[in-house]
């Protein structure tokens, strides 16, 4: 494969995922701590109270990224450490820890790169109607210039929302994520705060004369489940709510039809801010998305959803521990549909791209993952070819450096080039993550 030497390689965590340290130093509680505490909704029953500690234990981890060889490192900051009402009085102890994380990526010449929300929202906020309020993206805003006042002389990239879509489908609509509502079409309002949290966001970023702003959006190509009227219709419907509704405001200022009669507010001000012109485009990548009419497939996301669609296998592939198809081809296809729907768009960075599998260190201390190495090498692959094409795509941000705590499936899923013990925190690097080393090398010296 062909990719440039300067193409920028990273790797991508989120706070709640692997900091830990949930009552350290006046965090305050997050949406993610109270989902934690209800009965049966985590696989396993566990928690991110202690993950990875990596608030403790950043420094080990800023080692890991530059034994690898990582020239970026994308993490998100905790709403709830920063603000512990969402809002009001700063708590200078949780600055100081993002403070000292970017310092030590710098000192190794690894690029910042933050994430401001990564789905874990101050509950307080949550108390008074989350991203259903528009007030929840207007503290979205002041939040977003308190961390650049600090942080924005030395953070080189900056992605305000992780994954709209997934979180206001999987946190709202359907429940299986926290805040836990199932509202169905009921949490559209969800959609347009997010995005205007987004434009908010930028807004505060731009003021403060920070480096490079995006975003970090999830993407898939949607396969249709049949020829027939209904699937095609909803396949339709889905691709325009996963793809587009979080797109078209960013890229083309407008709302896809039949949503942009629907979100609510001052619609055409708001839009003003969303689509202001972004530095790059995120873009997370897992699989392809097989959809049907609903009752038809997977009712999580037709009947029991409240959605008009549903899910369907989609046979042939080899698979990971999550169940995913491994698509790579599905990849550039995603790719290129997005440079054609979007001739002007801004430079594109894969801001997650990763699978589960779950290798332990044998009895020698090897962690050998080669369905990983094949992972990662199919889909970087599948970059060089999008490039082929004349997609723009500047970067690729590997999920994730580390095993994490897997939302909704606890610890049972792991996809880090680092395997963690979660007894004893140890980390062992997997052979992809010597694999991903030599590649990054390799590409920059060939």
């Amino acid at each position: 494969m062909s990719l440039p030497a300067d193409f920028l390689f990273g790797v991508s965590t989120a706070s709640y995922q692997i900091e830990g340290a949930v009552d350290a130093e006046g965090r305050g509680r997050s949406v993610w701590d109270d989902f934690c505490d209800r009965p049966g909704v985590i696989v396993d029953g566990s928690s991110g109270a202690v993950a990875c500690d990596s608030y403790h234990r950043y420094a080990e981890d800023v080692e890991l990224m530059a034994q690898l060889g990582a020239a970026a490192y994308r993490f998100s900051v905790s709403w709830s450490r920063v603000l512990p009402q969402g809002r009001g009085p700063i708590n200078q102890a949780g600055l100081d820890y993002y403070d000292r994380l970017v310092d030590a990526l710098c000192a190794e010449g690894i690029k910042p790169a933050a994430t401001l929300f990564h789905w874990d929202l101050p509950s307080t906020l949550e108390a008074e109607g989350g991203w259903l309020s528009r007030s929840t993206a207007e503290a979205f805003g002041t939040y977003a210039g308190v961390l650049a006042d600090r942080l924005g002389d030395r953070v080189a990239m900056w992605m305000p929302v992780n994954e709209p879509v997934v979180h206001a489908n999987l946190g709202y609509a359907l429940g299986l994520h926290a805040p836990g509502r199932a509202l169905g079409m009921g949490a559209l309002p969800v959609y347009h705060h997010l995005m205007l949290g987004h434009g908010l966001a930028v807004a505060a970023l731009r003021a403060a004369g920070v480096a490079a702003v995006g975003c970090a959006n999830n993407h898939t190509p949607v396969w249709v489940a049949s020829d027939a009227d209904a699937d095609q219709a909803a396949a339709g419907l889905y691709d325009t709510l996963h793809n587009r509704m979080f797109a078209d405001p960013i890229l083309l200022g407008s709302y896809p039809a039949p949503f942009a009669e629907l979100v609510p507010g001052p619609v055409a001000d708001d839009l003003q801010l969303i689509g202001a012109p972004l530095d790059f485009y995120g873009f997370n990548y897992y699989n392809p998305t097989l959809v049907g009419a609903p009752g038809t497939g997977d009712d999580t996301y037709g009947a029991a959803g409240g959605l008009p669609f549903s899910m369907h296998q989609i046979e042939g592939y080899p698979v990971t521990d999550f169940g995913w198809p491994v698509v790579p081809a599905g990849l550039t296809e995603v790719l290129v549909q997005m440079k054609e729907r979007y001739p002007d768009i801004p430079p594109i960075h894969i801001t997650e791209n990763g699978c589960a599998y779950g290798a332990a260190p044998d009895a020698d201390g090897v962690a050998a993952d080669p369905g990983r190495i094949d992972y990662l090498s199919s889909h970087l692959g599948a970059v060089a070819d999008a490039r082929a094409q004349g997609v723009d795509v500047a970067g690729y941000f590997c999920w994730s450096l580390l095993d994490n705590f897997e939302w909704a499936e606890g610890y049972t899923k792991r996809f880090g080039l680092v395997h963690i013990d979660f007894d004893t925190l140890a980390r062992t690097p997997r052979t992809s993550f010597d694999w991903y080393a030599d590649f990054i090398r390799r590409t920059r010296t060939d």
